[in-house]
């Protein structure tokens, strides 16, 4: 495969414990108990290049959100050796808090946003206190000073960020939500961010109970199994069960290899 890239899940922050309707919208009433949400920021490496996936929250944020952070992302990204300044291209899947924090921290990177992503965060559905509580203004008011910088390539709908590499808006759960398809030795894996916090979001066609638009949410799973090909290859958001199933890729941060075969299938 001419671009066959590697992904690592570094996982940076978790909260516990949940309940079920924490977790689905129209959650199972026989469930009692609910799987914990893990934070991750997503790593691409090669041929020559490293592209971040969001960029997580810090220690200020997890206080005021009350989430146990284990290690700042950009600091998480600099014990897998990788330095923030050396980082050219950060794709922001969307402008909430835990996905777009910590932007002041990559002085030399371009970031990739879709433009109604940038118009939902900075326009009338942010006088709804529900709509608004997963931004954080601070945040929102960085990548305002990133596109003044002209620093921000803004994308609609499709776009390549670099070959084998694309972006693509499902909104849903935010409304310029886009999830990430990259090429990799075992086929396209697709990075959904969001658009499924846990597998059984999108297995189960229930969706997380953070949503703008429940009809692009349903179609956004439609487009991210279309995306990845095959069960095994999409990466949902926030699931535990991401660490449990890929391989270890690192000794000294959470980082796992999403680009290998996982010791799990989700195919029937």
């Amino acid at each position: 495969m001419g671009n066959a890239y590697e992904i690592y899940a570094l996982r940076y922050a978790t909260m516990s414990p949940r309940t079920p309707h924490l977790n689905f919208l129209v959650p199972d009433p026989h469930d009692t108990t609910a799987q914990d949400l893990d934070y991750f920021v997503w790593l691409i490496r090669g041929p020559g290049r490293d592209i971040l996936v969001d960029t997580g929250f810090n220690a200020e944020e997890a206080k005021a959100r009350a989430r146990k952070l284990t290690l700042n992302p950009v600091d998480a990204l600099a014990g897998f050796g990788v330095s923030a300044d050396a980082v050219r291209d950060v794709i922001v899947t969307h402008l909430h808090y835990d996905h777009a924090g910590n932007l002041d921290r990559f002085p030399n990177a371009r970031f990739h946003l879709q433009e109604r992503e940038m118009s939902y965060a900075t326009g009338r559905c942010m006088c709804n206190g529900m709509l608004r509580h997963p931004f954080s203004v601070e945040h929102v008011t960085q990548m305002v000073r990133h596109v003044y910088g002209e620093r921000v390539t803004f994308h609609s709908g499709d776009g390549e960020i670099a070959p084998g590499i694309t972006v693509h808006r499902v909104g849903g759960h935010s409304d310029g939500l886009q999830v990430v398809r990259v090429e990799t030795a075992r086929g396209p894996v697709v990075l959904a961010s969001d658009a499924a916090h846990y597998y059984a979001n999108l297995h189960r066609r229930s969706p997380f109970p953070i949503v703008y638009n429940v009809g692009d949410m349903a179609q956004g799973w439609e487009t991210v199994e279309r995306l990845a090909g095959h069960p095994d290859r999409f990466i949902p958001g926030h699931d535990p069960i991401v660490s449990e199933i890929y391989p270890r890729a690192s000794d000294k941060v959470d980082a796992f290899a999403l680009h290998l075969a996982p010791s799990r299938s989700f195919a029937k």
